[in-house]
């Protein structure tokens, strides 16, 4: 049993370690194409959760859950996943692209606001605001000469899936997975993400693959460091009373991102960039700050 004190780093390692999946995209994708890839690691990671599964015996859903878990999976990893790795492979700045996806939680307090009937606060309308005059800042002024955030039209497409497929995803497992045992509903959500990647890569892929030891560790590293133990993190902190914290810490994502890119792959940013993530930043948090409640609604 961690120590209350251990808990409290725990949701900063989940963050740093989703972090460094663009990263982790970023070294695999020279020696393979994007599904290609996912593919790979999707059924590596099933094989470590199958022998999870085994040692924990938990208890597999119905064909019901199985089925709703599939649907997330297609969404939360297949879109998300596949928009991410198909972004940056497209030529899109790995900090930018988690910049980007970074703003699921913004976009879910505006669909809650917009079409749910949710209350909305003025530091939640000011977060929003910061947050789109922030992504804005990168993308038209943040490419002010050659070593600055690049994107084109394609990978801006790419990215936009990935967000909008994590952010409807993450709203259907919250109404329809919610009491799925983690290790098997994840087990389907990858399951189904194998498949969809497999289809994408048969229909529109080489599949040629360079097996070079850059590629094996970056696979490897995106398999045990990713899919693994961030999701065994996650798994603790809910069973320790700290999901419902969790979100507050993914606004530090997109910094840590465009920092590791900076290190790693010489990714700089202009002063236009550097504000535009800062401004985007403090958006989410005053959004995740401050969760949106519903409407009260009058008794007749």
């Amino acid at each position: 049993m961690p120590s209350p004190r251990l808990l409290r780093w725990i949701p900063i390692l989940f963050v740093l370690l989703w972090a460094t999946g663009f990263i982790g995209a970023k070294f695999a994708l020279p020696y393979a194409e994007p599904f290609t890839v996912l593919a790979i690691r999707m059924y590596i990671t099933l094989g470590v959760f199958l022998i999870l599964i085994r040692v924990y015996r938990p208890k597999w859903p119905s064909w019901q859950g199985a089925l709703h878990s599939m649907l997330v999976g297609s969404l939360v990893h297949a879109a998300y996943l596949g928009g991410v790795f198909a972004a940056i492979n497209a030529g899109m700045a790995a900090g930018l692209t988690s910049l980007l996806v970074g703003l699921q939680p913004i976009l879910t307090a505006l669909i809650a606001w917009l079409w749910m009937g949710n209350q909305i606060s003025r530091k939640q309308m000011t977060g929003l605001m910061l947050g789109i005059f922030g992504v804005a800042a990168v993308l038209l002024l943040g490419k002010t000469n050659a070593l600055a955030l690049q994107f084109n039209t394609v990978s801006l497409l790419f990215a936009l899936t990935a967000l909008f497929g994590i952010t409807v995803g993450t709203l259907l497992q919250k109404r329809f997975c919610a009491k799925i045992d983690l290790l098997t509903g994840t087990f389907y959500q990858y399951l189904a993400n194998a498949l969809v990647m497999s289809l994408l890569a048969l229909l529109f892929e080489t599949r040629e693959i360079d097996w070079q030891p850059q590629f094996i560790a970056a696979l490897l590293w995106l398999v045990f460091g990713l899919s693994l133990s961030a999701i065994l993190l996650l798994m603790l902190m809910i069973r320790e009373g700290e999901a419902t914290k969790v979100a507050a810490y993914f606004y530090l994502t997109p910094p840590v991102t465009a920092l590791l890119a900076w290190v790693l792959f010489d990714e700089r940013l202009t002063v236009w960039g550097i504000a535009g993530i800062g401004l985007t930043t403090y958006g989410v948090y005053l959004v995740i700050r401050n969760p949106v409640r519903p409407l009260k609604q009058n008794r007749p």
